[in-house]
């Protein structure tokens, strides 16, 4: 078994951990570890919320989320080789939930803390609480659904430069300054505005060893980078928040380097997702480890196509490992870029997933789920997303394709009562408990951690 490099332990507070982890991007927040290149090393993580969400039957606390503290990462790691302009090579040699916490959690936000994909239909917080049997997940919340897991990190990658940090904070300022203005953006008219970046906030700011914003001793500096570090919601030119969900055991990802040392961080451990985590929060969670190998390729970033108007504006390249869940028959379900109004909208890649995501909860809530229910499953199931049509106009065409064997039953159209009911417009029996729901539906959410 490989060294453990970082160890975490669930049972303490995010800060209460030794060495610390940290929620922000920042050049100056210090390495927890060094590591030389080759060597084999195990890095443990808490789940991205720090313990926030209970393995029980409320979603009060998904409800009552505080989202300032998040992401939670193991790291920074320092490779002593790689320089800025390097490429940093990191081999995922194997993953896995801890041992003794071998469970994790799927929820969607309350609209007014968090919100998600399809806040605008399902605007209250659900919970589904999953346990591991090997590779396979269960939920007691989702019954009759079993499958197996890809796990993966949904976020790694490596510290920004100053240079790099600031144009992140300017270009996401610029965006977040036109709302309530002509000039903001949103994707489609039908779905729910939420905030449109994540701009740093000194709340919640754990930087590592540079110290915790309520707890413990808070070194010098400590106020000047909690204000200008970044969040780790959104994926960039690090890498960071990607959430791709078959970067699993035997996957390389070649990162850019930015600062002396790489500054490599990892967190928000998946065992399973699908594509597009349309819950938002949103793959099966999970406390867990990773087991790497590091090879700096000097002078690599030149290989990276540079595509914006800055030396820096480039991304990591993955590539995937030979390990998946072995599914062979699909229900696929379509969706274009027309709202729900029936309006037109030109080659809108989100408004035709939204759709495709949409048709597929109604069609499979006909087999005795709530739709509550699909949508917490579509988020954390193997399922897979594809834009198909991207250049026949008006329609942008994506698809959502669904393994048929993750399910008890069979899902397929066919004839029977099932349809003659619903031709004759009587809804079908829901038979299974329903997932966790909000314990008082009509009040606003109120984000607090207690234990802070």
């Amino acid at each position: 078994m490989p060294k453990t490099l970082l160890s975490v332990d669930p049972k303490k507070l995010p800060w209460e951990q030794d060495p610390p982890v940290h929620n922000r991007w920042h050049p100056d927040i210090p390495p927890t570890a060094t590591v030389a290149e080759g060597d084999v090393f195990r890095v443990e993580t808490i789940d991205w919320t720090g313990g926030q969400i209970k393995n029980d039957d409320s979603a009060d606390d998904v409800k009552h989320v505080d989202l300032t503290q998040v992401h939670y990462l193991s790291g920074p790691i320092s490779v002593p080789t790689a320089q800025p302009g390097d490429l940093l090579k990191v081999e995922i040699l194997d993953v896995g939930p801890l041992a003794g916490d071998e469970w994790g959690f799927t929820g969607t936000f309350h609209k007014d803390n968090g919100g998600g994909f399809l806040t605008d239909h399902y605007p209250e917080a659900t919970k589904a609480c999953w346990d591991f049997e090997g590779v396979y997940a269960q939920s007691r919340h989702i019954p009759g659904v079993r499958f197996a897991g890809l796990i993966h990190p949904g976020l790694i990658g490596t510290a920004p430069s100053q240079e790099l940090l600031d144009m992140w904070n300017s270009r996401e300022s610029a965006l977040q300054s036109t709302v309530d203005t002509p000039k903001m953006t949103t994707t489609c008219a039908h779905m729910h505005t939420r905030p449109l970046a994540t701009w740093p906030n000194p709340t919640g700011a754990m930087l590592g060893k540079v110290g915790h914003f309520k707890h413990g001793p808070k070194e010098a500096g400590w106020e000047r980078i909690a204000g200008e570090a970044a969040r780790t919601v959104p994926g960039r030119e690090n890498g960071g928040n990607c959430d791709i969900k078959n970067l699993s055991r035997g996957c390389s990802l070649y990162l850019p380097v930015f600062v002396p040392g790489a500054n490599l961080s990892m967190g928000d451990m998946h065992f399973s997702q699908g594509d597009g985590e349309v819950s938002f929060c949103g793959a099966i969670e999970m406390s867990g480890f990773l087991d790497l190998k590091l090879t700096v390729i000097k002078g690599g970033m030149k290989l990276l196509p540079v595509v914006g108007p800055s030396p820096l504006s480039v991304n990591p390249i993955f590539e995937i490992g030979p390990m998946e869940p072995r599914y062979s028959e699909y229900l696929v379900f379509e969706g274009v870029s027309v709202d729900e109004n029936g309006v037109q909208h030109f080659l809108d890649a989100t408004l035709a997933y939204k759709r495709a995501v949409l048709n597929c909860i109604k069609y499979l809530a006909n087999f005795g789920y709530t739709e509550e229910q699909i949508y917490l499953l579509l988020s954390c199931c193997p399922c897979e997303g594809r834009i198909s049509g991207i250049v026949d106009v008006p329609n942008a065409v994506a698809t959502l394709a669904i393994p048929l064997a993750i399910f008890d039953r069979d899902v397929r159209p066919k004839a029977g009562d099932a349809l003659e009911a619903l031709a004759k417009g009587i809804t079908i029996k829901k038979v299974f408990p329903d997932c966790a729901h909000e314990s008082t539906p009509d009040t606003a959410p109120a984000p607090l951690d207690p234990r802070l």
